[in-house]
């Protein structure tokens, strides 16, 4: 069957979401997330074999990186949205890759988008994307999230690696009316591109990550999927017992639902 062929934005503005396979993370280190906004730099300030600045592949107005997942809010330039995103997941994943002994593919699919074609959603897509780390039982506020554009926006802060174009957001709003807005949670009710439905799960992947470690001395999770059988098989019915939620343990630790199913009986 023919893949389906993407909406066209005739604004040029895009929702992209990259998410690892099966919801496996895809960040396992402050390192990694650091070399991801490297990449993300690279992308929104290309230069030449010269080192001379050359136009973007993309514009970047905001950005959130999840544990397993990327939101991205993008202004698509002429060498095209699939040709910058394409670069951006293939070179991370073969960083990804090397450094983990990861084999086979690191995001799942091809990335998702969808086309902001007013102003009024791409305010909505601001909220979303800076909320994502508080619906997901990372933070209680948007300000202590380190890894998503907020940082870059709020003139109190200090961002790792100033990749936004937020000038061009503040053209058109206040930093406060931003600030309250951004503040102001969405209804769950309200339509946006692959909500997670599973946010609300009692133990967050953070505390799960730190449980792991605590319990058993491992710091980097993607480790699990290369120990013997029965040690894995051992940490798995000890999560299971501990969060009692197949599908996170299998997003974070990247072991197979099924594998994991089978414990659990």
């Amino acid at each position: 069957m023919a893949r389906k062929l993407r909406s066209v934005s005739d604004s040029g503005v895009y929702h992209v979401i990259l998410r690892g396979v099966n919801k496996q993370d895809i960040f396992e280190s402050d390192k990694d997330f650091l070399k991801f906004l490297g990449l993300m730099e690279r992308v929104a300030f290309p230069v030449d074999e010269t080192g001379q600045r050359i136009p973007p592949l993309l514009v970047i107005y905001a950005y959130c990186l999840m544990p397993n997942h990327v939101h991205l809010l993008v202004r698509e330039q002429k060498c095209g949205l699939a040709s910058a995103i394409k670069w951006l997941s293939g070179t991370y994943a073969g960083y990804f890759n090397l450094k983990y002994e990861h084999v086979g593919h690191l995001f799942q699919g091809r990335f998702r988008s969808e086309v902001v074609n007013d102003w009024e959603y791409f305010l909505t897509l601001l909220r979303y994307i800076h909320q994502n780390p508080i619906a997901g039982g990372l933070v209680s506020d948007v300000r202590y999230y380190r890894w998503s554009s907020w940082r870059e926006f709020d003139p109190e802060m200090v961002c790792d690696v100033p990749i936004c174009a937020t000038a061009s957001v503040f053209n058109k709003i206040s930093f406060e009316a931003l600030a309250e807005l951004v503040n102001t949670p969405l209804p769950k009710t309200q339509r946006i591109l692959d909500f997670d439905s599973d946010t609300g799960r009692r133990v967050s992947d953070e505390r799960l990550r730190e449980f792991i470690k605590e319990e058993f001395g491992i710091s980097e999770v993607a480790v699990i999927q290369h120990l013997d059988k029965e040690k894995r098989n051992e940490i798995v019915i000890r999560l299971l017992e501990f969060c009692q939620n197949v599908m996170q343990i299998s997003r974070v630790t990247g072991i197979s639902r099924g594998v994991i199913i089978r414990l659990d009986k």
